[in-house]
C-alpha cells in the first residue's frame, strides 16, 4: 500500500468520525464565539492595547491545534484495542508510511482547525497583513512538531479508555502553562513556561498581537522537545512491537 492511499484513507476515516468532527471543530470556536462575541468591540483587553477578538483568537490558535496534534495518539491507542496496527504490520505497509500518515492527517486537522478560527476572527473584527497570517501560521506549524511526536507517544503507552482522559489532561496543562489563557510575565511560572513546547508555540500565535519571532531559546526548546519525544516514542514503539 503506497503512502498517498494509506493517507487517504486515514484522512476519510478521520473526517467521517462525526465525534472527532465536533470536538476538533466546533469546540475552539464555539469557545471561541462564548468568549469572543461579547467582547467583540474592546480595543484594548484589559490595557493592552489588543482587541478581544484577536486576544482570544491567538489563544485558541495555540490551544485548538494543540489539541488536534495530541488526538494522533487516540487514533492509535484505539488500533491497538482492536490489533489493527498487528494486522498493518504483516502488509507491506512499511512503519514509516504508517507513522507519516498520522502526522500528515493530523496537521491537516489541525490547518482546518486554524482556517475556520481565522475566519471566525474576521467575522468579528480582526484584521491583520498578509505578513502577519503568514509568519503566525508558519511558526504554529513548526511549534506542533513536538505535539504531534507526543500524540504517537502517548498512543503507545496507554489504552483506549485511557488516552482520553491523558489527552484532555496534557492540552489542559500545556496550555495553562504556555500562557494561552493568560500571560505570563515573571516569576517562577515564566521560567517553567519557557521550557515548555506550548509556551512558544502559544508565541508563535501571538506574532499577530505584535510580538517578534522566536529566539534562539525558542528554537532550542522546539528541538529539544522533539528528539526527546521522538526517542520516547521510538522506544514506546518498539516495547510495543515486542509484545505483538
Amino acid at each position: 500500500m503506497s503512502s498517498a492511499v494509506y493517507t487517504r484513507f486515514e484522512l476519510l476515516r478521520t473526517f467521517r468520525n462525526r465525534r472527532f468532527f465536533l470536538l476538533a471543530f466546533g469546540f475552539p470556536l464555539v469557545l471561541y464565539f462564548l468568549i469572543a462575541a461579547p467582547n467583540r468591540h474592546v480595543e484594548s483587553l484589559a490595557g493592552t492595547g489588543i482587541s478581544a477578538p484577536l486576544y482570544y483568537m491567538t489563544g485558541l490558535a495555540a490551544f485548538g491545534t494543540m489539541s488536534a496534534m495530541l488526538s494522533t495518539g487516540a487514533r492509535i491507542a484505539s488500533e491497538r484495542s482492536v490489533g489493527w496496527n498487528r494486522q498493518l504490520r504483516i502488509t507491506p505497509l512499511s512503519t514509516r508510511t504508517y507513522f507519516r500518515a498520522k502526522v500528515v492527517t493530523a496537521y491537516i486537522v489541525a490547518v482546518a482547525s486554524l482556517v475556520l478560527l481565522y475566519l471566525s476572527g474576521a467575522i468579528l473584527g480582526v484584521r491583520l497583513s498578509a505578513h502577519e497570517w503568514v509568519q503566525m501560521t508558519v511558526l504554529i506549524l513548526v511549534g506542533l512538531i513536538p505535539f504531534a511526536i507526543m500524540g504517537i507517544f502517548f498512543g503507545h503507552i496507554v489504552s483506549a479508555d485511557s488516552i482520553g482522559p491523558l489527552m484532555g489532561g496534557s492540552t489542559a496543562l500545556f496550555a495553562f502553562l504556555g500562557g494561552t489563557w493568560f500571560p505570563i510575565t515573571n516569576g517562577v511560572l515564566r521560567r517553567i513556561a519557557e521550557l515548555l513546547p506550548s509556551y512558544w508555540l502559544v508565541q508563535a500565535s501571538h506574532v499577530a498581537l505584535g510580538g517578534g519571532a522566536w529566539g534562539a531559546r525558542g528554537w532550542i526548546v522546539i528541538a529539544a522537545w522533539t528528539v526527546g519525544l521522538a526517542i520516547l516514542a521510538a522506544r514506546a514503539w518498539r516495547r510495543d512491537t515486542g509484545r505483538a
